[in-house]
This record gives structure tokens, sequence and C-alpha cells, in this order.
């Protein structure tokens, strides 16, 4: 797989990351072995996940894997702090004592003394000058090698960016939030934002949060996020008439030049101007194996075009 610069910085990650918020639920144990296997043998090394994640179970279970399965210098280890459980609700505390003592927590479960992107993992209501001293002193400690962002709008990265510029040295590299045929805002201000600071964007559900690949066309799969009464919402945004006509439009594009529909809706977003890697979350080698294939795969201009069109007009950062 091709390896590409997370901005400006140094740091180099795989064209593809792998994200895990469903390890251990929907994605079951014994699947994990097997996806990580699929994944670092076909050079993909960006493993991207949170404290957050069922509530620290998943860092736990990839620690667990790197003591047994897998060697730390083989992954690039991407994590996010700043989502917390209080009187059973989550809540977002980006103060520094918090993000620092999520940090420590997430390492100790890794099973490592550092990783290689800490994240805040969304904008709160603490002091952005907190939040960013917290970052500063988690990259100059050695706990992580880069600082980056999670669900910020332009104007929240563009300033926490500025701020960390003008105050550290060490600066924020990187920004995630959802990208895909089915959610296009991130072009309007944040993608332009992001290319002017010179830093790498991970969009996360590059799939449409699994609309994309058409499984839903026709009837909701039994044990699918629409098939589960918690998760049914994640899904049902997309469910409208607009997005049946972007679904219907990449199930033409992948007859049309035999790919599967997963693969069309991956390429259209790895190949979107200011994208570093996108994020995805297979539950099975199945899932995984057309989206490793789709390395070599580049999406013919005039369906790119087309792509850009039906699901909200021209992508202005290709002009």
């Amino acid at each position: 797989m091709r390896q590409t610069r997370v901005g400006d910085s140094d740091l180099t990650v795989s064209r593809l990351g792998l994200g895990t918020m469903s390890w251990g639920a929907a994605t079951p144990v014994t699947e994990v072995v097997p996806l990580l296997k699929a994944f670092l043998g076909r050079g993909g090394n960006l493993i991207d996940t949170a404290a957050a994640y069922g509530t620290g179970e998943v860092e736990a279970l990839i620690g667990r894997l790197l003591g047994r399965s897998f060697s730390r210098k083989d992954l690039v280890i991407s994590t996010k702090s700043g989502f917390v459980v209080r009187g059973g609700e989550r809540v977002i505390d980006n103060s520094r004592a918090t993000l620092l003592a999520d940090l420590k927590g997430s390492l100790t479960r890794l099973g490592t003394d550092w990783v290689d992107l800490w994240q805040v993992h969304a904008w709160g209501d603490q002091p952005l000058a907190e939040t960013l001293a917290a970052a500063d002193e988690a990259v100059a400690s050695g706990l992580a090698r880069y600082a980056g962002v999670s669900n910020f709008v332009g104007w929240q990265v563009a300033e926490a960016a500025t701020w960390q510029r003008a105050r550290y040295g060490t600066p924020v590299v990187s920004a995630q939030a959802e990208y895909s045929l089915l959610a296009r805002s991130a072009e309007l201000e944040l993608l332009p934002c992001l290319g002017h600071l010179g830093l790498g964007f991970f969009p996360w559900s590059s799939l449409g949060r699994g609309v994309l690949t058409g499984k839903y066309e026709g009837a909701v799969p039994p044990g699918s996020r629409g098939d589960d009464p918690q998760m049914r919402w994640f899904v049902e945004e997309f469910f409208d008439e607009g997005s049946r006509r972007i679904v219907a439009s990449v199930l033409t594009a992948a007859r049309g030049l035999g790919w599967t529909p997963a693969q069309v809706a991956y390429v259209w977003v790895r190949d979107a101007p200011g994208v570093t890697a996108p994020l995805v979350g297979p539950r099975t080698v199945e899932q995984l194996v057309p989206l490793l294939d789709a390395d070599a795969l580049d999406l013919p201009a005039p369906i790119t075009a087309a792509l850009d069109d039906v699901s909200g007009g021209p992508n202005q950062g290709r002009a």
C-alpha cells in the first residue's frame, strides 16, 4: 500500500486507516486478528482508536494484541481523548488535567510508552489555551509524537492551529471529520483551512456510515447498524431520497467499472483534494480486502465528476 505524509509534518501513514470503534462489539474479537493481519500484510499501518471507544475496552484489546500477535513498530497508532463519563453520561472535558489523564490511561491500556498521533476528540467549553497546553506537554514529554484535533469545524481548527504556532513549538498536524459522498460539508470551510495551514485530513465514515456500500438497498439487513435499535439513528439520516440517488449513482459506477460500491466510495474520498487517509471500519476480512485492492485503482475523471455533481456539485478543490 502506498504511503503519504500527514500535511507538512514528517509523520507518514498508509493511505487507508483502520478504524476500531466497533471492535469487540459489532466486530467480534475473533475477527480483529485476521483484520489486522490482512491490513498489515498489505502495507497498512494506521490504526485509529480512542479512549472513548468501548470506554477504553478497544484500546485494551489493541494492547493485548500488541503483546501477543503484533509488533508496535509496525503500527502508527492514533488515539483521542476528551470524552469522559460522569454521572452515567458522556461529556466533553478538554481541561489539561483530564486530557493528560486520559492519554496516560490510553498508554496503559495500549501497552505502549507513546502514541504516534494524539487528538483532542471534540471541541469543548474549556479554555482553548488549556487544551492546547495539554497537547504541547504530551508531545514535549514524549507521550505522543504528534498532536491533532477531531470533529472541529474550520474556524475551530484555524484558531487552534494559529494559537499553537504562536504559543508553543508543537504544531497541530491534522484534523478528523466526517467526509463522504453523503457528507461533503468539510469542503466548505474545513478542507480549505487545512490546505492553507498545511494540515493533514483523516475523513471518518468515508463509506457513508456503510450506506454507500449499497447494503441498505431494498431492505435493512439483519445484524446491520440499521437493524440495531441502539445504532439505527446513525444510518437513518442517509435513508432520504437525495442519499438514495447518490447511492444509486455509486452502484451504477461500480457495475460499469467492475468494482464494488465500497471501492468506488472509498477511492472518491481518498483522491479528493486535501485528504490524507480515509478511515474505514470493516467488520470482516471480506469487507476489508476490496478496500486494500483499491490501492491500485483510480476513478476515471468523468465518473469522478458525475459523482461530484450528483452529491452536491463540483468539488472546487479539484479545479
